[in-house]
């Protein structure tokens, strides 16, 4: 049963767990897929490590956590949500209120499971979990956190509260916080265990190609992207021409003009949303996508050849995550300006028909990903957690 908190309490802070009682972990990730869907993998392995460990995700009511975490079968606990608006507004002058209330009702949730250690991702919801982690000597006891930062350029929340973290693991160097270490994004074992040449006749079959197709996956993250789905589908009449099947997740909200197929053309399957992105990968031998932190380390954990088109706003945090899979040879970098139907045909052409070519991205993108991340920042949590609750035990018998 999910449980909302909606008014700000005082309370003593966070307890110590009782003794003898499993380790209790509170994820805060909440707000969009890229916050959550490392936070479930994390929560997966916890479970794998110790099937006694409680955990508790901190969310939103406007967040995908909403339906992600009790999808996966976890307890999600609600705050206030605190949006940090990146420029001087009203908002700005509303947040201290919003904040505070929101850490009000985060040291309640502490306080209340007992928590053990917070694993923070960044979003709306982890700068009130680092700021109710804190102690306060002789009032409240101080929660360990641990910090995972996936994308290459850190966020606002996860600066603040890389400041008093005890432990600090990024997906890629260069994130902007000290002391950070390097492990990857964190992938649900459902892709990280994946075996693409092995499943790779089922999927085929799944979606309707070939056995010895030449297939080009093309999606543009939950809501699909309006640049990519015009330029590819544009160019659906030479990519035919070449011989290359196409499977491309358009967006629910979009919809493609697709031009008549002529007699014997690859199949162009156009759907809404893939709901099996462990097919769509194992059926494909190249993909067109965006490069949110998320999908280059799920691209580059299963080995999939990708040309990476950075979302053309924000930070640049897209083009920086793609660019250790770019420099390792796994994939290419197109500016979605440059994104064109010409484009799009020449270069997926060349490399579907250069087999060689094909293979040494193939194997330079398994290289580079990380299949491990998620059991790295849960082994990490565990053992904070236990070193935590040793020193409390210690110092209350000393008492």
């Amino acid at each position: 049963m999910n449980n909302t908190i909606r008014q700000p309490t005082g309370g003593q802070g966070a307890s110590p767990s009782p003794a003898g009682a499993a380790l209790s972990v509170v994820l805060a990730g909440g707000g969009t897929a890229g916050h959550v869907e490392p936070a479930m993998a994390v929560a997966d392995a916890l479970s794998a490590l110790d099937p006694d460990v409680r955990i508790t995700a901190l969310g939103t009511a406007r967040g995908l956590e909403m339906r992600l975490v009790p999808e996966r079968g976890y307890h999600l606990e609600l705050i206030t949500p605190v949006p940090l608006p990146r420029k001087p507004t009203g908002d700005l002058a509303r947040l201290p209120p919003r904040v505070w209330r929101a850490v009000r009702e985060t040291r309640a949730v502490l306080d209340v499971v007992h928590a053990d250690v917070v694993i923070g991702f960044g979003g709306y919801v982890a700068l009130p979990a680092y700021l109710a982690a804190r102690g306060i000597p002789g009032v409240r006891r101080r929660v360990p956190v641990l910090i995972h930062e996936a994308n290459a350029r850190a966020g606002i929340a996860n600066r603040v509260g890389a400041r008093t973290a005890d432990r600090i693991l990024s997906a890629v160097p260069g994130s902007g916080l000290r002391r950070a270490e390097v492990v990857g994004v964190p992938v649900r074992a459902a892709i990280t265990s994946l075996d693409r040449a092995a499943v790779r006749a089922e999927a085929r079959r799944h979606f309707g190609f070939a056995d010895d197709a030449r297939v080009l996956l093309v999606f543009g993250g939950s809501q699909g992207a309006v640049s990519l789905n015009r330029a590819v589908s544009a160019a659906a009449a030479d990519l035919a021409a070449a011989g290359v099947a196409v499977l491309h997740a358009h967006g629910p909200k979009n919809t493609l003009e697709l031009r008549t197929p002529d007699p014997g053309d690859p199949p162009y399957v156009a759907v809404p949303y893939l709901d099996r992105m462990d097919l769509a990968y194992s059926a494909a031998d190249l993909a067109i996508c965006r490069s949110g932190a998320m999908t280059v380390a799920e691209v580059s954990a299963v080995g999939l050849p990708a040309i990476y088109v950075p979302l053309p706003i924000g930070n640049g945090e897209q083009r920086l995550n793609a660019l250790p899979v770019v420099h390792a040879g796994g994939g290419m970098l197109v500016a979605d300006a440059e994104l064109t139907p010409d484009l799009v045909a020449r270069e997926v052409a060349g490399l579907l028909t250069d087999p060689p070519r094909l293979a040494a991205m193939t194997s330079a993108a398994a290289l580079v990903g990380h299949r491990d991340a998620a059991l790295q920042v849960a082994e990490a949590a565990l053992d904070i957690a236990r070193r935590a609750r040793d020193r409390g035990q210690a110092a209350r018998g000393r008492r």
